[in-house]
């Protein structure tokens, strides 16, 4: 029996977004895994028309409240607070350039531990203390900021 290779472009197209979903929602199991799924769901993407229309929603909406930027070149500035084990603003999307400077600031009631997956990135977080985290968004994909102690989704960082 041959597949026609119409019939597999959209199931072709559809992989590297289940890949990617998958790897977001995975459980903290280390940033080395990760990393190479996180790196190869873009470029699929940009060849497949309908992955970037289903994610752009998502994307859109909760990334408003949880940065500011006045523009690419700029510093992005992200801010999320930890209150009773709610996270504000709700865990989303947010974008940024490659090459942009961005910058995290958690705030959290509580001692935990704030890591940014792929690039490794974390922060202390001390209950009623802002713990900042600098860097460069020099790798392309998706990645996951979360706390260790207590496994909360602070939002998704996805680099483009």
């Amino acid at each position: 029996m041959t597949i026609a290779p119409a019939r597999l472009r959209p199931l072709l197209a559809a992989l590297p977004v289940g890949v990617a979903l998958l790897m977001a929602t995975s459980a903290c199991g280390g940033s080395d895994a990760a990393t190479p799924a996180q790196s190869a769901a873009p470029a699929p993407a940009e060849s497949a028309p309908a992955a970037p229309a289903e994610s752009a929603p998502a994307e859109s909406a909760p990334a408003e409240p949880a940065a500011a930027a006045s523009g690419d070149s700029a510093v992005k500035e992200i801010t999320v607070t930890v209150a009773g084990r709610k996270v504000t603003p709700p865990p989303g999307r947010i974008e940024v350039t490659k090459g942009q400077t961005v910058r995290i600031t958690v705030t959290s009631d509580a001692a935990d531990e704030a890591h940014l997956h792929g690039y490794d990135k974390e922060a202390s977080l001390k209950p009623g203390t802002p713990a900042s985290i600098e860097f460069v968004a020099d790798e392309t994909g998706l990645f996951e900021m979360e706390t260790h102690e207590s496994g909360l989704q602070l939002f998704q960082l996805v680099v483009r």
